[in-house]
C-alpha cells in the first residue's frame, strides 16, 4: 500500500517534472524568437530608410533630368545665330571627294542635322533636282552643310534624281521632292535649290516668312545683279502651307526655262508679294556648266505662261503622277529617283497637312492607290493618268483617261469614281 502511493507520487512527480521541462523549452524558443526579431526591427528600420532614401535621391535626378531636359527643350535657338560669319570666300578644290565632305560633317546623319544646343525655329527641307551634275552637288554639299549648321536649322537635304531618257523636268522633280520628303517629316519649310548656285553670305537665311522668299538677288555670272525684274528662280523659300495653296509648281514645262516665272504667277494670283534680302546679303556663286543634253530651252514655256491663270488648280501637285525608283538616305543627303515615263505608273499623294506618313505604292501596270483593294488595270492604252485631292480625312481618287483613248474606254474610265 505505502508502496503503490509511494510511486504512484512519484509518476506524478515525474510527469509534472517532464512538462515543466517542456515548458521551459518552449518559452526560451520562443522568447529567443522575440528577442531576435526585435534586434532586428532597428536593421529593417534602416534597411527602409536607405532604400527610401535612394528612391528620393533616384527621383531627384530623374526631376532634374526631366527639369533639365524641359529647358532645353523651351530653349529656342535665336532668330539671328550668333555662329553666322557674313560674306566668306568659296573655294572649289578640282579633287574634292564626298568622303571628304562626310568627314567634314559628322554631325550630319542620313541628311539631316539639328542643333544640340537649341530648338530649331523652323524644320527645313532643302529640295534639289539634279541629273548628271556630280561635281556640282558636291560642291554645293561641301558648303551648304557648314552654311545651314552655323544658321542652327533643324535640315534635311533631299536630291531629287530624274532617271535617264527624257528631258529634264526641273518644276516636276521639286513637286516630287516636296511629296516624298513630306512622308519623313513635317517640314514647315521648304527650298527649292539649283545645284548650281552656291550661297557666299550666311546671313542669307534659309528660313520661311510671311510671303513667299526670293533669296538669288545676284549672282557672279550677272555682276551679282538681279537677272530681270520679277526674276523668281535658282532658289526661292516657300512655307509647307504656301507652296500647297499655289498646287506647287506646274508639271508641264520639260527642258530648260519659264517654270519659275509660273511659280511666280501664282504667287501673284493669290496676292502673296515676294520678299528678297538685301543685295549684299542675297549672293551667290554660279558653278560654270554648259548646258546639259536632255535639257534644251523650253520651246513652249511662253505659251504656257499665258495659261496658268487658267490651268493652276488642275496642273500642279494635284496632278503629279510619278513612278518612285529609290528613296536611299545617304550620309549626306537623300536620293529620290524618279521615272515620269515608265510602263507602270505612279501615284502620289497630296496631303493637305501631314496626317500621319502616307505610303504609295507601285506594283502591276495601272494604278495600286490607298484604297483596298483597289487596282485599275490599262486597257489597250499607253499611260494611267491619276489624280488625288484630299477633302478632309477622306480621300478621293479621280482617274482620267489618257489622250488617244476610244470612245468605249473613255465611257469606262468616267464611270470609276471612288467617291
Amino acid at each position: 500500500m505505502g508502496f503503490n502511493l509511494t510511486f504512484h507520487l512519484s509518476y506524478k512527480l515525474r510527469l509534472l517534472l517532464l512538462l515543466t521541462l517542456c515548458l521551459t523549452v518552449v518559452g526560451w524558443a520562443t522568447s529567443n524568437y522575440f528577442v531576435g526579431a526585435i534586434q532586428e526591427i532597428p536593421k529593417a528600420k534602416e534597411l527602409v530608410a536607405n532604400f527610401h532614401k535612394a528612391l528620393i535621391l533616384g527621383k531627384g535626378k530623374t526631376l532634374t533630368n526631366e527639369a533639365s531636359t524641359q529647358k532645353a527643350e523651351l530653349d529656342n535657338c535665336p532668330s539671328v545665330s550668333p555662329y553666322l560669319r557674313g560674306q566668306s570666300k568659296l573655294i572649289f578644290k578640282p579633287d574634292l571627294t564626298l568622303e571628304e565632305v562626310q568627314a567634314e560633317n559628322p554631325k550630319v546623319s542620313r541628311g539631316r542635322y539639328r542643333p544640340e544646343e537649341c530648338k530649331a525655329l523652323q524644320r527645313v527641307a532643302i529640295l534639289i533636282p539634279h541629273r548628271n551634275r556630280e561635281k556640282h552637288l558636291m560642291y554645293l554639299l561641301e558648303h551648304l552643310h557648314p552654311f545651314l549648321q552655323r544658321q542652327q536649322l533643324d535640315y534635311g537635304i533631299y536630291v531629287i534624281h530624274q532617271a535617264e531618257g527624257k528631258k529634264f523636268n526641273r518644276a516636276k522633280l521639286l513637286n516630287v521632292g516636296y511629296l516624298e520628303a513630306l512622308k519623313e517629316e513635317n517640314w514647315d519649310c521648304f527650298i527649292f535649290h539649283d545645284v548650281d548656285l552656291v550661297p557666299e553670305n550666311d546671313f542669307n537665311l534659309y528660313k520661311c516668312e510671311e510671303h513667299p522668299k526670293h533669296l538669288v538677288v545676284g549672282r557672279n555670272s550677272t555682276g551679282y545683279r538681279l537677272r530681270y525684274s520679277g526674276y523668281f528662280g535658282g532658289v526661292t523659300a516657300l512655307s509647307r502651307e504656301q507652296f500647297f495653296k499655289v498646287n506647287g509648281f506646274s508639271n508641264n514645262y520639260w527642258g530648260w526655262g519659264g517654270e519659275d516665272d509660273d511659280l511666280r504667277l501664282r504667287v501673284e494670283l493669290h496676292r502673296m508679294k515676294i520678299s528678297r534680302p538685301l543685295p549684299e546679303v542675297g549672293k551667290y556663286t554660279m558653278v560654270f556648266h554648259t548646258r546639259d543634253k536632255g535639257n534644251e530651252v523650253n520651246a513652249e514655256r511662253m505659251k504656257l505662261l499665258h495659261q496658268v491663270s487658267r490651268v493652276w488648280r488642275t496642273d500642279g501637285l494635284s496632278s503629279c503622277s510619278y513612278k518612285l525608283v529609290s528613296v536611299e538616305h545617304n550620309p549626306l543627303y537623300v536620293n529620290i529617283t524618279v521615272d515620269f515615263w515608265s510602263g507602270s505608273f505612279l501615284t502620289s499623294i497630296q496631303p493637305h497637312q501631314r496626317r500621319g506618313s502616307l505610303q504609295v505604292h507601285s506594283d502591276l501596270p495601272g494604278v495600286l492607290s490607298h484604297a483596298p483593294a483597289f487596282k485599275v488595270h490599262r486597257l489597250s492604252c499607253t499611260w494611267v493618268y491619276a489624280d488625288t485631292s484630299c477633302r478632309g480625312t477622306i480621300w478621293k481618287i479621280l482617274i482620267r483617261p489618257p489622250p488617244g483613248v476610244s470612245p468605249l474606254a473613255s465611257l469606262y474610265w468616267s464611270l470609276l469614281d471612288l467617291q
